[in-house]
């Protein structure tokens, strides 16, 4: 396991807490990280995508669920299989929780289940506020900037 110092990055800078705490985290070893397998697609340049691979699971067995900048998606393994036999077992059945980080002004766009994928729909919404926007610059009339001069 490596371990990486970000101190220097976070001498000259205020409110990147967060930011240093997700790096941590991701260096972290998180036991289970390939199950269930996962894509993140960017549908636009607002908009992005979780693909879930969730065979096996009903849309009641599911749980997706936002709080504070973290998205937590969950399923619960029903028991029905327990008199069978497997010859062999290769589709996982198991109990799983998976938690992604959402940036600031993501919301959830909806969820739906499909032929065995969970689609999560993500939207970035930037505040107006926030948005880049044009300054107007004045210009001084030339009689001020004589009496600026003088003084």
């Amino acid at each position: 396991m490596r371990t990486i110092d970000f101190s220097p990055l976070f001498r000259s800078s205020v409110g990147f807490d967060r930011m240093q705490r997700l790096m941590d985290a991701a260096m972290r070893d998180e036991g289970n990280l390939s199950y269930p397998p996962y894509n993140i697609e960017s549908c636009g340049e607002n908009a992005y995508r979780i693909t879930m691979a969730v065979a096996g699971f009903d849309q009641e067995d599911l749980d997706v669920t936002v709080k504070e900048n973290t998205l937590t998606i969950s399923g619960k393994a029903r028991g029905d299989d327990e008199g069978a036999i497997f010859l062999h077992r290769g589709i996982a059945g198991r109990s799983f929780v998976r938690h992604f980080h959402l940036a600031d002004h993501i919301r959830i766009a909806g969820a739906e289940i499909k032929n065995g994928l969970l689609h999560v729909d993500l939207a970035r919404e930037v505040p107006e506020a926030m948005r880049p926007r044009k300054i107007a610059i004045q210009s001084v009339p030339a009689q001020d900037t004589t009496a600026r001069q003088a003084a």
